[in-house]
């Protein structure tokens, strides 16, 4: 049967300048009729250009330990995030540097042929898709760090990458699936990136007017959505090695009972 997802209230979606993709993921339903409460997980895009207005709000939220999870080539790019006062900042890279660093050099700096030689033809939507795959299979360490670090101390925490839809929303999905939440809240959760005031900015070296025309904003429009089929990936890449979700959650992700009740009490209500 279809749960219906609550809505975040107004007050945890605050209008952030410098910050994109911010949200409260409190209030999703859990398989055994509990929810997610509000004010404990967040998730967001990089926080290195947030204001002094959206630190302040940032200060408000009492968080704990915000989880970035960025590699070295992209806090080069975007810069670090900003201190926030009294709370812990976990670096745990979900991409290597040098993975895909001439692709997306590509996508910031190529042109109209050279994007649609690396994109087209459904190119740019199955590499996000081998990322999702990846990441999964590849990452089951760093995703155990985290939700182990959640149980023990780590709330009210905020996760997020750079634009907070990839590696912010795997990692936000599988700590929703370890305390219970369906899939199709997990996805629910996941589209709100698509949103226009959330979407990542897309930014090209050139400024020129052919540098953000209509075919090249199509052609890399794959690789900055939220599209349920690469979250399905992710799903599907559990099911394929693990056999189900809880022999990922126990084998794969090393989470014994204790540290799944734990992560239930400081997790949803």
């Amino acid at each position: 049967m279809t749960q219906q997802v609550p809505q975040v209230p107004s007050s945890a979606e605050p209008d952030l300048t410098g910050v994109r993709n911010f949200r409260d993921v409190g209030g999703l339903p859990t398989a055994d009729g509990r929810t997610v409460r509000y004010g404990r997980l967040f998730r967001s895009g990089h926080l290195a250009h947030a204001t002094a207005a959206d630190t302040a709000f940032l200060n408000s939220l009492g968080l704990h330990t915000v989880f970035d999870f960025r590699n070295k080539a992209d806090q080069k790019m975007e810069g670090p995030d900003v201190e926030l006062t009294g709370v812990r900042n976990i670096n745990i890279p979900l991409s290597d540097p040098a993975d895909g660093a001439e692709f997306w050099r590509m996508v910031r700096d190529g042109g109209m042929e050279q994007l649609r030689e690396i994109l087209d033809d459904g190119k740019a939507a199955a590499r996000m898709t081998e990322a999702y795959r990846r990441i999964i299979k590849d990452r089951t360490a760093e995703h155990s760090r985290v939700l182990h670090a959640l149980a023990e101390d780590s709330v009210p925490a905020l996760m997020h990458c750079a634009a907070g839809k990839d590696r912010a929303g795997l990692s936000v999905a599988v700590t929703l699936l370890a305390v219970g939440v369906e899939r199709e809240a997990v996805e629910a959760d996941y589209v709100k990136s698509n949103d226009p005031h959330r979407r990542y900015r897309v930014q090209r070296s050139s400024d020129s007017p052919d540098a953000m025309n209509a075919e090249v904003l199509s052609l890399l429009a794959p690789l900055f959505d939220a599209r349920v089929e690469y979250l399905g990936a992710a799903f599907s890449t559990i099911e394929e090695t693990w056999g189900d979700t809880e022999t990922y959650l126990t084998q794969g992700l090393k989470l014994s009972p204790r540290t799944r009740e734990a992560l239930r009490e400081r997790l949803t209500v």
